[in-house]
């Protein structure tokens, strides 16, 4: 039987503001505050470099994707340019990024929720997942639609913090904390207050905040025009991530001294709320907490994506395939959503430490699917020179570029492994690995099995 097919009823505009919602998002609302007490404002360096990394995992991505109009994911070129083996865990390790990635959404939808209500963490984390999942279930467009204009509320927020910011610098403004002004930069301890191990150690949370750059390849087979809407994406994404995410950060510290954010809570109802505005700060709650819910919406997207392409590579249960009359993949959202719901559960047994050991096992999943594109490229570039020649969309700077940025993800790793909030996670999540390639080996032992079968009985 033929697999059912996903409706291509997303627009360029959908694609363009699905990777931007799915990156802007927990990570820099609330995660940001946890990085710049590492960093200080050195943040901004580590955004910079951690962003053009990124960038050119996306044209590596990009050119990838274009090369063959078949491709559905990057789980595809995994198989074609690794092997199977790199297909089907690629494939279950992104399902598992994005399901991290949710639950630290879920999670930091409990702590907004908890700015105006004294109760548990879990129970709002919870009715925001069943109401995502309501949504989902309807069709594709009306997703695109939502994380549309989820993240035209974020990009506003975003673009109304640096010009305030940018009035108060120009006047002078007085706060609590003293003077906005540049030097709030480097006159609390200098650019590198806790000094370079502390830069370092910032980059884990820096990771989880670009993390969904890549979303735009798990859209790429719901868009109507992927030849133009893909590269268009990829080409506008990265600077404009850069461009909110550098802009915010270096307003926030020149309205706030560093030492004055902190990592438990959002630095821009902080912010909202030093300037003497506290209605205001009551709306950037709002438009955060509507960040996170957006943010695990295109988690939920992404992982019944993947559990799709999963099952139509009979690497999945075969029922992850079937669509309902929407041409959405429901059973591969129920059970997304049935283990997204764990988040849930660890908001209420350990709701102080949930969010930083669910957003490192993110980030270093994370690591693992961008530096398998970046590999693939470079098997792609040797292999298929014909295909790279007559490519419209060549990756610039390869493959150069690709061992540089592999290079840098293997540092952030090992930076995680000395640093005793991330070196918990790091040594667990080889679990993850163990565990899929026990599968693979399983399930390519029965398919043998199979086969040898059907030969004796034809």
């Amino acid at each position: 039987m033929a697999q059912q097919e996903l409706k291509r009823d997303l627009k360029d505009r959908h694609v363009q503001l699905i990777a931007i919602g799915g990156t802007i998002g927990t990570g820099l609302f609330l995660g940001s505050g946890r990085a710049i007490q590492l960093a200080g404002p050195s943040i901004i360096f580590a955004y910079l470099i951690v962003g053009i990394a990124c960038f050119f995992v996306m044209r590596a991505l990009g050119e990838l994707l274009l090369s063959n109009a078949g491709y559905q994911s990057f789980t595809d070129f995994a198989e074609e340019y690794i092997g199977p083996w790199a297909g089907y865990v690629t494939g279950w390790t992104y399902w598992f990024c994005w399901i991290m990635t949710a639950m630290a959404d879920i999670i930091a939808v409990g702590v907004y929720v908890q700015y105006w209500f004294d109760i548990p963490q879990w129970i709002p984390a919870l009715i925001c997942l069943i109401v995502l999942l309501g949504l989902n279930l309807l069709t594709v467009k009306l997703f695109g639609e939502l994380e549309f204009w989820f993240a035209i509320i974020k990009v506003i927020t975003i673009l109304a913090l640096i010009v305030i910011g940018i009035i108060l610098l120009v006047i002078g403004f007085q706060t609590d904390s003293g003077t906005v002004s540049i030097k709030n930069l480097w006159g609390h301890g200098g650019l590198f207050p806790n000094g370079i191990s502390g830069f370092f150690l910032s980059f884990q949370m820096v990771v989880f905040a670009f993390v969904g750059v890549e979303l735009v390849g798990v859209s790429a087979a719901e868009t109507s025009n992927p030849r133009r809407n893909i590269p268009s994406a990829i080409n506008k994404i990265p600077l404009r991530i850069l461009f909110f995410y550098v802009g915010a950060l270096f307003i926030l510290l020149c309205i706030n001294p560093w030492t004055e954010l902190n990592a438990a809570n959002s630095p821009f109802v902080k912010t909202f709320s030093l300037v003497g505005i506290p209605i205001a700060a009551g709306i950037i709650n709002f438009v955060v907490l509507t960040s996170a819910a957006s943010a695990c919406n295109s988690g939920l997207f992404s992982t019944s994506r993947i559990l799709f392409n999963l099952s139509g590579h009979k690497q999945g249960p075969a029922k992850f395939a079937k669509l309902n009359k929407n041409h959405v993949p429901s059973n591969a959202l129920f059970i997304s959503t049935l283990v997204l719901s764990a988040g849930a559960l660890l908001s209420k047994l350990i709701p102080e430490q949930a969010f930083g050991i669910v957003t490192t096992i993110s980030a270093i999943c994370f690591i693992w699917v961008w530096s398998i594109i970046l590999i693939c490229h470079l098997r792609y570039r040797k292999s298929r020179p014909d295909l790279h020649e007559k490519s419209i969309f060549k990756a610039p700077f390869a493959p150069f570029i690709n061992y540089v940025v592999l290079t840098i993800f293997a540092l952030i790793l090992i930076i995680m492994l000395f640093a005793e909030a991330t070196r918990t996670a790091l040594l667990l999540t080889p679990v993850w690995f163990i565990l899929l390639f026990i599968l693979y080996s399983f399930k390519k032992k029965k398919g043998v099995r199979l086969m040898s079968q059907n030969i004796h009985s034809s």
